[in-house]
């Protein structure tokens, strides 16, 4: 079947349009070809799959009116052919869900991928009320802005009860008699219940992508703050925690990744140099300037990346190290607190240790 040809016959139904869907993505090697066959049908027709099931053997004018149904159809024709020529499925539906939230997505971000939502709960599950968080290299600002959204959202309905003792009790590494997991109050002065509301900033070298997360803040509702900025270079002030998915894959590698990648996704935000170490070593090295005593830094890693950004880490100072694995069972996410030179650097940088068990020693 040719769609290119302009004989591809007019389906008499819903069911029939998937069916021509997925049998011309397939013959277009289109990975997954029935999930994309379907979500394209999905995004023309505005259907669920429950509506969508309700009435796919019917005649189309009999779902909806003739002239729309023609549209529906050439519409539909449109995006199979785009798809076939490996546009990625999220530049012509326009959205990547992350989080349980919808993104806006285009050719100047990285399209948010579900290894990354590791990433934003791990930095979740250490945030306290009144944490000042960056964000570096943003891109579409799926972290930053599911961040202050869904903290915010959190702590509207649970910090109320969360204080023992006088303090504000929270993140998962919460143990008595540890000075460093209680957080003070860092400057950030509005309310929410009796908890005071986390300040997020989130920076990018591109305007073409700070343009994409600061329309995806608006539509999603989500207080954050962003910067152009490459890296550290327009940044002022201290923060409680650095997140990052920094581009890291090497540079020898980018020619073998897949079509919808190499050709469609930013080369900015995928480049990590020879080594895809270049922007740890950068992040690493300039952070401490930059985190509160005590202060998380939290990075998205590659599969094989671990114990590089690991050792790095532990060079520049930092202390509780942890590589954490995504749900496929890969190092996904390294985080590590900054505790300065002090006497725990020394005690400290002999061992890094994942929660595996594994050990890393530099």
């Amino acid at each position: 079947m040719k769609l290119e040809s302009g004989n591809w016959k007019r389906p008499a139904s819903l069911r029939e349009m998937l069916l021509y869907g997925e049998e011309y993505l397939a013959e277009h090697d289109v990975a997954d070809a029935s999930v994309d066959a379907w979500l394209l049908l999905e995004h023309v027709t505005g259907l669920s799959r429950a509506q969508y099931l309700a009435c796919a053997m019917e005649p189309l004018e009999a779902v909806c009116e003739s002239l729309r149904a023609a549209e529906i159809v050439q519409r539909y024709r449109e995006l199979l052919e785009r798809r076939g020529e490996h546009i990625p499925l999220q530049h012509l539906t326009g959205e990547q869900e992350f989080m349980g939230l919808s993104f806006l997505v285009n050719e100047h971000v990285l399209i948010p991928r579900q290894d990354t939502e590791t990433l934003v709960e791990e930095a979740f599950a250490r945030l306290c009320p009144g944490m000042r968080v960056l964000d570096l290299c943003t891109g579409s600002g799926c972290i930053a802005v599911s961040l202050a959204k869904l903290a915010l959202e959190y702590l509207a309905r649970n910090v109320a009860g969360d204080r023992r003792a006088g303090m504000i009790v929270c993140g998962k590494d919460q143990a008595e008699g540890d000075p460093w997991m209680t957080k003070q109050d860092t400057g950030c002065q509005k309310i929410v219940g009796v908890g005071q509301e986390i300040c997020v900033d989130a920076s990018d070298i591109s305007p073409e992508a700070l343009a994409v997360a600061r329309e995806n803040a608006r539509r999603l509702g989500a207080q954050v703050r962003f910067i152009e900025s490459d890296l550290f270079a327009g940044i002022e002030g201290k923060y409680d925690m650095i997140v990052s998915n920094p581009p890291y894959i090497r540079t020898a590698v980018i020619g073998e990744l897949s079509e919808e990648v190499r050709l469609h996704e930013p080369s900015l935000a995928l480049d990590g140099s020879e080594d895809g170490l270049h922007f740890y070593r950068e992040i690493t090295r300039q952070s401490p300037a930059y985190l509160s005593d005590g202060g998380w830094l939290l990075f998205e890693i590659g599969y094989d990346q671990a114990e590089a950004v690991s050792a790095l880490m532990a060079k520049a100072g930092f202390a509780a190290i942890r590589v954490i694995r995504d749900l496929a069972g890969h190092d996904r996410v390294a985080v590590g607190r900054w505790i300065g030179r002090g006497k725990d650097f020394l005690m400290q940088i002999g061992r890094v240790e994942d929660k595996t068990g594994r050990k890393f020693h530099v």
